[in-house]
């Protein structure tokens, strides 16, 4: 038990170098965990970070509409509250990201562990019937991953327009400084419903990949 669980460790710690195929198969030889049943893992994280970055992204455009309609409160406390929600949306973009890199590596892998086995059929018809399969598995992780990836892209500039807010008031806690803030607020509120949509269609995909993977 100890030896497998060293080997395990080495394993982690080979994968960090980049050493991608090694890992998957030492960890497959330990754990019996295959690269197809890696790659569902990753894709169900990657949907449960999409959808929490969701709530993140939603629930700091509220409080940046909250501050934009500020009433004479107290304004340090609104602005210590939009930037924290600010950072949580940073942290979970980046969660996001590794995510999709996360499902990439091993995804790749599969792909490459599947074309190199088609050689192995000697019977032409489960070879072809395999190869075909292998084409379909592919476009529709394709169309998962490019969803996926288009999430990614619209997540910065939301991102950077929060950040420039938060940076502003920062720089400037007065009723002023907040009033001028409202003409940013349309702009912002258009790129966020994007982004939701995208997460959305994005999160669909994911269930469709999933689905196929695991047909009744």
């Amino acid at each position: 038990m100890r030896l497998r669980f060293l080997i395990l460790v080495f394993a982690l710690a080979i994968s960090s170098t980049g050493c991608s195929r090694f890992y998957y198969d030492t960890v497959e030889k330990i754990t019996g965990t295959h690269k197809r049943d890696i790659l569902k893992s990753r894709v169900k994280e990657a949907r449960k970070e999409q959808e929490e970055a969701k709530k993140e992204f939603v629930s700091a455009f509220d409080k940046f509409q909250a501050l934009v309609n500020y009433d004479g409160g107290n304004l340090e406390k609104q602005y210590r509250k939009m930037n924290a929600e600010f950072e949580d949306c940073e942290q979970r973009a980046t969660a996001v990201r590794q995510r999709i890199n996360d499902i990439e590596d091993v995804g790749e892998e599969l792909f490459r562990e599947w074309e190199r086995e088609l050689n192995q059929y000697k019977r032409a018809d489960l070879r072809n019937a395999s190869a075909r399969e292998l084409r379909e598995t592919r476009v529709r992780y394709d169309k998962m991953i490019s969803a996926m990836r288009n999430v990614e892209r619209k997540m910065d500039p939301v991102l950077d327009a929060f950040r420039d807010q938060v940076l502003f008031l920062k720089h400037n806690l007065n009723a002023r400084a907040v009033a001028s803030l409202e003409g940013t607020l349309a702009s912002i509120e258009s790129d966020v419903d994007l982004l939701i949509k995208d997460m959305e269609r994005s999160i669909q995909e994911a269930d469709a990949f999933l689905k196929e993977m695991n047909p009744k």
